[in-house]
């Protein structure tokens, strides 16, 4: 259900009850002590920091009682989109996570010693290696997803199915703008380097 995030009155400016919106305090600190400063970056950027925090924190929550961290969330999930029979090679899993072969080697071995996953060469490429998915890793990553995407489109649903696409868009646009200026493609989890 979508809900009025403001709450003004007949002419617009916000009501007496309503708490202001710390952004907006923020971009007319700064039009007012640096007139000619541009400020319209701060609406955008600086929500989107804070409900990077906020969703990372939450998810981080999440996984926690379900006794897993972001990373091998990251990694079991990779495994379980792929399909049967849920195995790719640690460079696959490297290049649809958009972490480093480091991480990924860490990744691996840390799910491995908890029976999450198995690994074993590949077969005709010498230094290849084939990562998938154990039966334990499959349970855990099955009720895991739920748990996860139930509880954040709960904290979406403030905006309508219609609000949620456009903002997507909108969202997908900017990360793939800001990716090509930066020359920076690489994505990991919120919060890492």
């Amino acid at each position: 259900m979508a809900r009025e995030f403001e709450a003004k009155d007949g002419d617009g400016r916000r009501g007496a009850d309503a708490s202001p919106y710390p952004v907006e305090e923020i971009a007319a600190a700064w039009e007012r002590e640096r007139p000619g400063t541009p400020v319209s970056s701060i609406g955008i950027v600086t929500p989107i920091w804070q409900l990077a925090k906020l969703l990372g924190d939450d998810r981080r929550r999440v996984l926690a009682r379900a006794g897993m961290d972001p990373a091998t969330l990251d990694l079991l999930s990779v495994l379980r989109r792929s399909g049967e029979p849920y195995t790719l090679t640690t460079r696959e899993l490297g290049r649809r996570s958009m972490v480093t072969a480091g991480a990924v080697s860490q990744r691996v071995a840390r799910a491995e010693r908890e029976g999450l996953v198995t690994r074993r060469p590949g077969e005709g490429r010498p230094r290849t290696v084939l990562v998938a998915l154990t039966p334990a890793g499959h349970e855990l990553i099955e009720a895991t997803v739920d748990q996860v995407l139930y509880r954040e489109a709960e904290l979406i649903d403030g905006l309508t199915p219609g609000q949620q696409e456009q903002l997507a868009g909108l969202l997908r646009i900017l990360l793939q703008d800001t990716q090509r200026k930066l020359g920076d493609d690489r994505i990991g989890q919120v919060g890492e380097a």
